[in-house]
């Protein structure tokens, strides 16, 4: 399912229109990237957890010509299921 197929499902199942929907879409994932930027999580019961991973510098290998490079330090972002979504999806 891509994004335009999410907002056809949840605007015939709330009986919205499809433009409302989307810009509820849009906020709620711009809202979510802003606050996991901050490096605050954002819980949803039920549903998982957003966050703000870090990796450290480490070494690895140009796969090309087989010289060592520094991986520079970074941060990411990572999501945890939630129990009962974990539990619906087995």
């Amino acid at each position: 399912m891509n994004k335009a197929e999410l907002i056809e499902a949840v605007a015939k199942a709330t009986k919205m229109s499809k433009t409302q929907v989307e810009m509820c879409m849009d906020s709620t994932m711009d809202m979510i990237k802003k606050t996991v930027k901050k490096g605050d999580d954002v819980k949803l019961v039920g549903f998982g957890t957003f966050a703000k991973g870090k990796r450290k510098a480490r070494k690895g290998r140009n796969p090309q010509t087989g010289k060592a490079i520094t991986i520079p330090a970074c941060n990411y972002p990572k999501f945890k299921a939630g129990r009962e979504f974990k539990m619906m999806v087995k």
